[in-house]
C-alpha cells in the first residue's frame, strides 16, 4: 500500500461504504495516533477504528465511501486522507465536503466525489462503479452523472496527487532537482 500509488483506473470498480453526515477527520484518523502511528500500514490499522472498527480489517481495494454532508470536517491532517488511500479506497462520495479536507484530498491525489444522489441511494454493501473521465457513477445500473473535476484537479488525481503534478510541470523527477533562488 503506498500514498504514491499508482494512478486510479478509468473506471474503478467497488463495494459501498455507508456513512451519515458530519464524518470527522477524528473518525477517519483519531487523533490520539498521529504522532504514534509510523508507517502506511499502522496509518491504514487506525481508519475510522472509533466509527466502524471492522473497517480496516475488511475494507478491500476498490471500495468506495459514501457519506452524507460535510464529510472530513474537522482538523487538517493528513491522514485523514492517507489511512483510506493506505487501504486501498478508491474515492469517496458524499453530499459535501470540509473545504481543507477536499483539498487534502486532491493534494494526495485521491478522488472526492459531490453526488447527493448516489448518497441517497446507496445502500451498504451496493456495487458501486465510478468512471472519473466520464463523470459518472454507476450504481446497481443506474447511471449518475457528477459535476466533473477541472482539468488541474483530473491531472492531480490522475498523476498521484500535487507533488508528482508539480514534478511533472517542472520536468524533474524528484523534489532533491528543485533548486530554489535566495531571491539575490
Amino acid at each position: 500500500m503506498s500514498n504514491l500509488q499508482s494512478p486510479p483506473p478509468n473506471l474503478q470498480k467497488g463495494e459501498v461504504w455507508k456513512y451519515g453526515d458530519a464524518i470527522n477527520t477524528d473518525l477517519l484518523f483519531p487523533g490520539r495516533h498521529t504522532y504514534t502511528a509510523r508507517g502506511e500500514k499502522e496509518i491504514a490499522e487506525h481508519a475510522l477504528e472509533d466509527l466502524d472498527p471492522r473497517f480496516a480489517k475488511e475494507v478491500k481495494k476498490g471500495d468506495v465511501i459514501v457519506a452524507g454532508k460535510n464529510f472530513g470536517n474537522g482538523s487538517s491532517r493528513e491522514q485523514a486522507v492517507t489511512c483510506l488511500t493506505y487501504n486501498g479506497v478508491a474515492a469517496v462520495v458524499a453530499k459535501s465536503f470540509a473545504r481543507i479536507f477536499f483539498r487534502n484530498g486532491l493534494n494526495q491525489g485521491f478522488p472526492l466525489i459531490t453526488c447527493p444522489e448516489v448518497v441517497d441511494a446507496a445502500k451498504e454493501g451496493d456495487e458501486i462503479q465510478i468512471d472519473l473521465k466520464r463523470s459518472l457513477i454507476i450504481l446497481n445500473g443506474k447511471e449518475y452523472p457528477f459535476p466533473p473535476f477541472s482539468p488541474s484537479a483530473m491531472e492531480m488525481i490522475e498523476l498521484g496527487g500535487l507533488i508528482p503534478q508539480i514534478r511533472k510541470r517542472l520536468g524533474v523527477t524528484s523534489t532533491e532537482e528543485i533548486k530554489v533562488s535566495s531571491g539575490e
